[in-house]
């Protein structure tokens, strides 16, 4: 295994489903949930959306490409690490889902313990 330092995040999102898999099909759904919430409330959140790295808009793509992937995806992203990395966490994709992750663990939606220590470890 290689050094956490020098980690992709497709390579930390593998790991991170192979170590905790029972707490994946919780947060797919937290994901899931958080989409729908962006992407129904896009004039609230364009209003509120200051000074950000990124546009609004730049955000509101991110959320339809999760949603996409998590339907083309359904089975696969419970079951298959490599899918659930590969997928989620490559590309800016990465972005909104590690948000998600960081979010997830902020709001003790988890039921492992370990999960949210296994979180900051990977992705802060």
């Amino acid at each position: 295994m290689q050094p956490l330092r020098i980690l992709n995040n497709v390579q930390k999102a593998r790991l991170l489903h192979s170590l905790l898999n029972e707490e994946i099909p919780a947060f797919l759904a937290y994901l899931n949930e958080l989409t729908e919430t962006v992407l129904n409330n896009r004039e609230q959140i364009a209003a509120d959306w200051k000074d950000q790295l990124f546009g609004v808009e730049f955000w509101f793509g991110l959320a339809e490409d999760v949603q996409r992937i998590m339907a083309k995806y359904t089975r696969d992203l419970y079951k298959s690490p490599n899918v659930f990395a590969d997928q989620l966490f490559d590309g800016y994709t990465a972005i909104f889902c590690a948000h998600a992750l960081m979010q997830y663990v902020a709001q003790a939606k988890h039921s492992d313990p370990k999960f949210k220590p296994a979180v900051e470890l990977l992705f802060n």
